[in-house]
């Protein structure tokens, strides 16, 4: 069976819900010690037919007002958060990927790294063309390893095409396969599963 067909026979199998569940890909490692800190990884991976529903960001930044698809908090906005806990959980919960200016990093570390770091929601640095880098991330999923030999993340939603979704799993590993020290030989079984379904095993190595 194909991926699409695969793709294909989750959906027709799964449960209708009331809402469009998205694509959930979890990929096992193996043969990867995860304790070394040159195998764990923290990426963000724009995929190329995007999530289904774009990545929600927020900026640091005391340089930019405004920014399209963007939410904007400033340096004084950062010391106060952890002030107002209701907030900040809000704001944690509500954010996909959260960026900042490279100077205002220290101040984010200080401020909110011991709310952020533990879920793996610590800001990446950005410069450049930041309206541009937005605009492409709205499309991005993180890909991370950590504590744990397993990486779970976002490939797609029901209401895209299967080859879309097929495409964004295939693009990810490739990927993912160029971070790993020993290549697709650290990828052991990989799972797709909807919000609310068993997932289904992959044959995509």
């Amino acid at each position: 069976m194909t991926l699409v067909e695969q793709i294909k026979e989750l959906k027709k199998s799964s449960k209708k819900r009331n809402f469009i569940q998205r694509f959930d890909l979890i990929i096992n490692l193996k043969d990867i010690d995860v304790k070394r800190p040159e195998n764990r990884i923290d990426e963000i991976f724009v995929l190329p037919k995007g999530r289904g529903k774009p990545a929600t960001i927020t900026l640091f930044s005391d340089s930019l007002e405004s920014l399209e698809d963007c939410k904007i908090l400033k340096g004084k906005e950062i010391e106060e958060l952890p002030k107002n806990k209701k907030e900040l959980k809000k704001l944690i919960s509500w954010t996909t990927i959260f960026l900042a200016e490279p100077r205002l990093m220290p101040i984010v570390g200080k401020h909110l790294g011991k709310f952020l770091a533990p879920i793996g929601k610590m800001p990446k640095p950005v410069a450049g063309d930041v309206a541009k880098v937005i605009k492409s991330y709205k499309n991005a999923v993180k890909i991370q390893v950590k504590r744990q030999p397993v990486i779970h993340t976002v490939v797609g939603s029901e209401d895209m095409k299967e080859e879309d979704v097929a495409e964004n799993i295939k693009a990810l590993i490739n990927f993912l396969i160029t971070k790993l020290p020993k290549g697709k030989n650290n990828i052991g079984k990989v799972y797709l599963k909807l919000t609310m379904s068993p997932p289904v095993k992959l044959e995509v190595v």
